[in-house]
């Protein structure tokens, strides 16, 4: 049985300012994730403060909505067997010294904070999070 599923994928500000895009959207490919749509654009803090809500009560969260909002980001909603897991685990470890070789995080996470890209981490959250960006 075919459990084609959609995530959405962040590109993050250090990875746009490195003029990465093109290596991780590469990877994607690689691994049969096809991205169904993309943008570049800049969000303002109070959007990333309303996009990862779901991590206010945690000690980073000031953090990660200032990072998000610090320069252009690029947003994708990627399709295919198992998306989620998929991207999840094509993404690493959130912190790069804690990624297998050969993911992303691995390859171009600067840091816990600068790590590059972010996932979805579940199907209900991966629709929530589509349509943030593809209203």
């Amino acid at each position: 049985m075919s459990n084609v599923e959609q995530t959405l994928s962040i590109i993050k500000p250090d990875a746009c300012e490195r003029n990465l895009s093109d290596k991780i959207k590469a990877i994607f490919s690689k691994n049969n994730l096809s991205i169904l749509k993309s943008k570049k654009l800049q969000i303002s803090k109070d959007e990333a403060a309303e996009f990862y809500k779901i991590h206010q009560s945690k000690p980073f969260y000031d953090q990660l909505c200032n990072y998000l909002s610090s320069g252009p980001i690029e947003v994708m909603i990627l399709e295919g067997e198992n998306a989620v897991t998929k991207n999840r685990d094509i993404m690493g470890a959130t912190d790069p010294k804690n990624a297998k070789d050969g993911t992303i995080r691995n390859l171009f996470g600067i840091s816990i904070d600068k790590n590059s890209v972010h996932g979805s981490d579940s199907v209900e959250n991966a629709k929530i999070e589509i349509k943030f960006f593809f209203k």
